[in-house]
């Protein structure tokens, strides 16, 4: 049986520094900006009369009620953030630190950084945390092998370096 690597549990969401940021951003617009656009919506869509029958008001009140939903999920997760900082001096993989990493079958390099699951941008080379690749990777050491069950079978996925 192969050495079990390490567990990282978190007593809320692991995000990065810049990951933070964008939430605060995000949270920062839509209380104000958003906010202050749908109340006009709705400001506007009274004036059209009968509120009963009036498609553009209730469109603005959902629109509202979305908003607000937002808001308060972006509340949370700022609550539950617990922010990871890229730790330079492990030599492992670990969360947020950029890895390179070579398929054994394909031979295809690939540069992944594993951060929160909110954070997730497969395009960008972010990858969640929560992730099968994720979880068979963080913790290994350049060099070492470790095998993925995926859909179509395993992977074989090789640490080149840490980044």
């Amino acid at each position: 049986m192969p050495d079990a690597k390490p567990e990282h549990d978190f007593d809320g969401e692991p995000i990065t520094s810049e990951g933070l940021d964008a939430v605060k951003a995000e949270l920062a617009q839509l209380e104000t900006t958003g906010r202050r656009e749908i109340a006009a919506r709705i400001l506007t869509a009274r004036g059209h009369g009968d509120l009963k029958e009036n498609a553009e008001y209730h469109a603005a009140k959902e629109d509202q009620a979305h908003l607000e939903t937002r808001i308060k999920r972006l509340k949370q997760r700022l609550l539950n953030a617990v922010v990871v900082e890229p730790n330079t001096e492990a030599e492992v993989v670990s969360l947020a630190r950029p890895v390179e990493v070579v398929d054994e079958a394909t031979g295809e390099a690939h540069q992944w950084t594993f951060v929160g699951a909110a954070e997730a941008d497969r395009a960008a080379g972010k990858l969640s945390a929560e992730s099968p690749v994720a979880k068979a990777l963080l913790g290994a050491a350049p060099g070492e092998v470790v095998e993925v069950k995926a859909p179509r079978g395993a992977r074989r996925l090789r640490v080149e370096r840490l980044l």
